[in-house]
Formats: C-alpha cells, structure tokens, sequence
C-alpha cells in the first residue's frame, strides 16, 4: 500500500468525521427572524457557547484543519 492511499483514506476518515461533528451541532437561528437577532444576541453576549456545544465547535475546528491539510496532501501526493 503505497502513502497516497493511506492519506487518501485518512482524507476520507476526516471528511466523515467532520460531517458528522457539523451534523451534532445545534442549529443557532432559523429563518430570517433568526438572522436578524442572532447577530444582535451575538453580538452582545447572550450566546456564549458552553459545555458540548463548545466542545463540537473546537472539534469541528480541528476536523476541518486536519481535513484541509490532508486535502493539500493528497493533492500534492497525486500530482507528484
């Protein structure tokens, strides 16, 4: 097995990943209502992720570095 398939599969183990860590998070507004508040309420602090919702949000942060690191990698690895 050669290291452009195992990083393709790490690249695929990543996109999974972070599917599913978006797919957990709780939606924060709904419809244009939400849109409108949700940046006020942002805004002056009534929103403060606590607890799992702060977890996901970290996770998904470093799923997506991983996932757009890998994506180079294996971009790099295909061309060469």
């Amino acid at each position: 097995m050669t290291i452009a398939v195992v990083f393709k599969i790490l690249l695929v183990i990543f996109a999974v990943g972070l599917i599913c860590v978006v797919l957990l998070q709780k939606g924060k507004s709904a419809g244009l209502s939400g849109a409108i508040s949700g940046g006020a309420e942002h805004l002056f602090g009534k929103q403060k992720a606590r607890g799992l919702d702060l977890f996901l949000q970290r996770l998904t942060i470093g799923i997506a570095v991983g996932f757009f690191v890998l994506a180079l990698v294996v971009a790099y690895l295909v061309k060469v």
